[in-house]
């Protein structure tokens, strides 16, 4: 492989894990992939700046696609976890030449997936709108018509760079689909307002110039991402040979891409569904529920940072023994947990001038201040959630998430709308609900964690036969 410019290093299976080993790489792995995921929220955000100017009507529009978008990430993540675990597998067990196969595996599955959505919804994207505005008439509607024409299409791209961005980090290379992103982001702040508005001999494409110039601008930074990683050579195995064909790939792949699919869509389900509840209430608890919902994205996208990480880690080395898993699961949890309860804390004490910044209507800063004083306790119990789900998806037991997060909707839904019913408790109901819902979870998640813990048997030959901690070199 080629040399690693920081020269990152995680272990690999056989080799023995240390707690400050672990968290090492950990948050090696974990901080570029907390930027990637917080520059997928700024995409959206630049887009919804430009076109501010355009009117209500055309930043409803963008944001019914940025929505839609959130869905449809959940489509591609099938390809994106799965490939990812499968080569950080081979790459843990020495077997490279099971890479080339993975990674063709991986690209049939975006050819097989990108048509579908990319073609079928560019010819009903006006059935699509009307799906998500609510009516088939208005300007939201044509509007959202207008910028579906383009993004859809531009789903190939979008859906290649998720595919791509796995292959990087199952290599444990994090930083690049970073940089990426951030590139893709430079380039659609700069061709957004020449699409937008006209420039010169440009036209002016109002909503349509922010859905192309997203779409050019993340078609950039695939362009470089190819290249880069045609420079890897994974396609190089040195003369070795595998027995894994392209079929059985694309079934592992999917073994484990397809629960964290459906993890993803149902968790966003759950959201949506919290949001009719809470508009029960009026436009205040909505307004306040709206604002702490960005402000968790922020938090817990470094859960799922750590999960990212702990995933590769785990699929590194899972064979190894109990100890590894173990290891990983644990400081995991700690990572995570020490980032919700300080998180938590800070909006807590602070709820009266954040909430502040983002609205100056006294009756919206009084519920969002009572909403992040709920929220403390349930960033704290999501930590724990999503943080020990590396393991599992490392481990392929993708669907163990799935059944996690089931059992919050099965929990969290009725609590809410029976709690909020109550009039001692009205809309706090729904912000209580949400605690006891993820506390189910988090107790389901230990309790499961324990059980592959145990199952792993006893510690590899190779953790005890080591006393100091041996890494192997990751390509960034």
């Amino acid at each position: 492989m080629s040399s690693t410019p920081d020269n990152r290093q995680i272990p690999v299976k056989g080799e023995s894990l240390s707690p400050a080993t672990t968290r090492r790489a950990l948050l090696g792995l974990g901080v570029p992939v907390y930027f990637e995921l917080l520059s997928g929220v700024v995409a959206g955000i630049i887009d919804t700046v430009w076109v501010a100017r355009l009117g209500e009507a055309a930043v409803g529009a963008v944001a019914v696609a940025s929505t839609l978008e959130n869905v449809l990430l959940g489509v591609i993540l099938m390809a994106n976890v799965g490939t990812t675990v499968l080569i950080a597998d081979a790459l843990g067990g020495r077997r490279r030449a099971e890479l080339p196969v993975a990674i063709r595996a991986a690209g049939t599955i975006w050819l097989i997936v990108t048509p579908i959505v990319a073609l079928g919804g560019f010819l009903l994207r006006d059935q699509v709108a009307q799906l998500l505005v609510g009516r088939a008439d208005g300007e939201v509607h044509r509007l959202a018509a207008d910028f579906f024409a383009i993004a859809f299409p531009g789903m190939a791209v979008f859906f290649a760079q998720n595919v791509v961005d796995g292959i990087f980090k199952g290599t444990g290379d994090t930083r690049t689909p970073m940089r990426m992103a951030i590139l893709a982001n430079a380039c659609i702040l700069v061709l957004d307002p020449l699409l937008i508005y006209g420039v010169g001999v440009l036209p002016e494409m109002g909503v349509q110039g922010a859905a192309l110039g997203m779409m050019l601008g993340r078609a950039v930074a695939l362009g470089v991402s190819l290249v880069l990683l045609r420079r890897k050579r994974l396609g190089d195995t040195g003369g070795e040979s595998t027995t894994l064909r392209w079929s059985a790939a694309m079934r592992r792949i999917l073994s484990v891409g397809l629960p964290a699919s459906g993890d993803f869509v149902l968790r966003m389900g759950i959201s949506a569904t919290l949001v009719g509840i809470v508009a029960r209430f009026g436009e205040d608890p909505l307004a306040a529920y709206g604002i702490g919902i960005k402000l968790i994205l922020f938090v817990t996208m470094a859960f799922y940072a750590f999960r990212q990480a702990g995933s590769i880690l785990t699929a590194r080395t899972h064979g190894a023994g109990q100890n590894a898993d173990r290891v990983i699961g644990q400081q995991s949890l700690v990572l995570a947990t020490m980032t919700g309860a300080g998180a938590g804390l800070v909006l807590a004490l602070c709820g009266p001038m954040i909430m502040g910044f983002f609205s100056d209507a006294p009756e919206v800063v009084d519920s969002g201040v009572v909403l992040l004083w709920y929220l403390l306790p349930y960033l704290v119990l999501l930590a724990g959630v999503v943080g020990l789900g590396g393991v599992f998806m490392g481990g392929r037991q993708t669907q163990s998430l799935f059944w996690v997060t089931a059992l919050g909707a099965c929990v969290q839904l009725p609590l809410a709308y029976a709690l909020s019913s109550l009039p001692a408790l009205g809309v706090q109901g729904v912000w209580l609900s949400m605690i006891i819902g993820t506390a189910a979870q988090y107790a389901m998640t230990v309790l499961l964690f324990r059980r592959l813990v145990a199952a792993a048997g006893p510690a590899g030959e190779g953790e005890r036969g080591h006393t100091e901690p041996q890494t192997a070199t990751v390509d960034n």
